[in-house]
């Protein structure tokens, strides 16, 4: 079976390397309402999305996800020292830590906004590490500075751009006991 959305899901792929091209905003609002509409647990709707396209903020933000690497003494996958592959848009999810669900309701977002993107002709990636990133004294005061008073948890990244040219790769096959019928 085919269809536009099926096909979406098995043609999207993370991107680690990115054009200088700016992202227009109506793409990312796009992305952005993609992600509002993800189902939560009892609808509670926890999660809320940073939406970083100014360059000095998403540039702090790749500085403070870089110092956790380097604090756990890891490497960036692409071996290079920006966690955030040069995109030029990040997207970070958070949830409200009071929600027994909001791990689950954060993943669906970034999921939703990185199946969207794919959907939209833009590059994407999950960049993880955002709940050390905002467990921080420095994380902290940067969602207090930005008027965000109530305990939250950092889930993830949705990193943003158009996707250079030598970015894609080839689909991985699918491990052969993915399912078991019963």
């Amino acid at each position: 079976m085919q269809n536009q959305t099926l096909a979406v899901i098995r043609t999207r792929r993370s991107v680690k390397k990115y054009t200088d091209q700016s992202v227009p905003r109506e793409l990312v609002e796009a992305v952005v309402e993609a992600g509002m509409y993800a189902p939560s647990g009892m609808n509670r709707q926890s999660a809320i999305i940073l939406a970083v396209t100014d360059k000095e903020m998403r540039d702090k933000l790749s500085r403070m996800n870089l110092d956790i690497i380097l604090g756990k003494q890891l490497q960036t996958s692409s071996g290079h020292g920006d966690p955030f592959y040069g995109a030029p848009v990040v997207l970070v999810v958070l949830a409200k830590k009071a929600c027994p669900t909001r791990v689950y309701d954060g993943s669906i977002v970034l999921e939703n906004m990185l199946l969207a993107a794919h959907s939209l002709g833009l590059g994407a990636c999950w960049i993880h590490r955002a709940k050390e990133m905002f467990e921080t004294e420095e994380g902290q005061q940067l969602l207090r500075d930005l008027g965000i008073t109530e305990e939250y948890e950092g889930i993830g990244h949705c990193i943003l751009g158009y996707a250079a040219p030598d970015a894609l790769k080839p689909q991985s096959p699918r491990k052969p006991d993915y399912v078991r019928w019963v």
